[in-house]
């Protein structure tokens, strides 16, 4: 049977969840679609650029509600929607973060984030800085409550699963030393770092 590349993606996709990220391995697709793994190769040029797809399609399933009008709270719901979408998947953190930092793939939530943050007057210098860091925080909090949930589950420590998260404040300490930066600006007309001067 040949597949197309959606249907490759989308077998990825459930061989993440069920085995993890070290386990998604371009033999272990192949074997789960019944072809030989060179036949991936037609859709994808290396292991690389098949996660990359995975990450996004990732990303894609994640749910989508309408952006409030507030640069703030728009920034609030793209990292929330980013840390649903990244949990709801075994290592979802690990795959998007990695797919990110390789530069190929999953960079909606960055071009997000870049166009609130420019749209809420932030020094032009800092938004790409403070769409990063917002990102960093994002992936860091989720690979945390991925790590001790896994670990949790496969009896490596004795906790139990956590019964709240300290996400939304976390995020909130971020995002006040964003409008910090932002206010500063204004109030001076010129940025934080001319300031300091």
């Amino acid at each position: 049977m040949r597949y197309h590349r959606a249907d490759v993606v989308d077998r990825a996709v459930g061989v993440l969840d069920a085995y993890g990220l070290a386990d998604l391995t371009m033999r272990r697709l192949g074997a789960e679609l019944g072809v030989q793994p060179s036949a991936l190769y037609h859709h994808f040029a290396n292991k690389q650029t098949l996660l990359a797809a995975v990450a996004d399609e990732v990303l894609a399933r994640g749910a989508r509600r309408a952006r409030p009008a507030a640069w703030d709270d728009r920034v609030a719901a793209v990292c929330g929607e980013l840390r649903d979408a990244m949990l709801a998947y075994r290592d979802g953190a690990e795959l998007v973060a990695t797919a990110y930092s390789f530069g190929l793939g999953a960079a909606g939530p960055y071009d997000e984030l870049v166009a609130a943050l420019a749209d809420g007057g932030l020094d032009p210098a800092l938004v790409p800085t403070a769409a990063r860091t917002l990102l960093h925080f994002v992936f860091g909090h989720v690979t945390d409550e991925q790590t001790h949930l896994q670990a949790g589950s496969a009896g490596a420590i004795e906790d139990q699963p956590r019964e709240s998260s300290d996400f939304a404040l976390g995020l909130g300490l971020v995002l006040d030393g964003i409008r910090l930066r932002q206010r500063v600006g204004r109030t001076r007309g010129t940025s934080y770092e001319q300031s300091k001067r």
